[in-house]
């Protein structure tokens, strides 16, 4: 399948035309039918968490390695609909090299062992069309903190936090980002879409359904103005899959 990474006019923006006017075909009723009650299982198997005083430590070590700038955090998943931080701005933004991926195999959270789930990842190639939210300046290490007890939590996703440039209206600038070229047995890359569909449409853990997270993502990519068209694709497939699973 030849994907196109990048949203729908090639520059992140809707253009206004009768593809641009369509309706998502995954809706709050269909993913309504992927959730269902799941038993908190604990953590996964062979994570190790990190302790109060290291995240103490790794969030001054991050808030601090270019105290000379505003750190800005780029978002392209549930940062944009969940971000549990302050920011004092936003602007839209463009990470070239880069693009979402369901790609992170999970038995918890949004999966479970008999029904594993998928969640995004940044992973090379393509573009990715954003957000990237600044942090108070005199909050820095607070803020930083709650960001990683939220994406890192565990000295195995340490490695998937990293700074990357994007690109936005006032120039090219260096922003924090997480799960961005994730490697190991979790990761599942480039899926054909019709796999990931499979997966999104049924996976459900604690905390919600895999249909629920790209229904988010989606619709709150659209409200500012941003059509991943991979997603969107996705969001057809999977609206299929569970009208599909629920009606035969």
């Amino acid at each position: 399948m030849l994907v196109n990474y990048g949203p729908c006019d090639g520059n992140g923006k809707r253009d206004g035309n009768e593809d641009a006017e369509r309706q998502m075909l995954l809706t709050p009723g269909l993913v309504a039918l992927t959730i269902r009650p799941q038993p908190d299982l604990g953590l996964e198997p062979g994570i190790t968490p990190l302790s109060d005083a290291e995240l103490d430590s790794l969030a001054h070590e991050v808030a601090t390695e270019y105290v000379d700038q505003p750190l800005w955090v780029f978002a392209y998943g549930s940062l944009i609909w969940k971000p549990e931080f302050d920011a004092v701005d936003h602007l839209r933004a463009t990470a070239f090299g880069w693009h979402r991926s369901f790609c992170l195999k999970m038995t918890r959270w949004r999966g479970s062992p008999e029904q594993p789930g998928l969640m995004m990842a940044l992973e090379r190639g393509g573009r990715c069309d954003g957000l990237i939210y600044r942090l108070p300046e005199e909050e820095r290490v607070e803020q930083v903190r709650r960001m990683l007890q939220r994406e890192i939590r565990f000295h195995e996703n340490v490695a998937m936090m990293r700074w990357i440039w994007v690109h936005t209206k006032h120039g090219r600038m260096r922003v924090l980002v997480f799960w961005a070229g994730p490697t190991g047995e979790r990761i599942a890359s480039r899926l054909p879409l019709e796999d990931v569909a499979h997966v999104v449409a049924r996976a459900c853990g604690p905390a919600g359904s895999c249909a629920e997270y790209l229904f988010n993502t989606v619709s709150h990519l659209e409200q500012n103005g941003i059509r991943d068209q991979r997603l969107w694709q996705l969001q057809e497939l999977v609206a299929r899959e569970i009208a599909h699973i629920h009606h035969s």
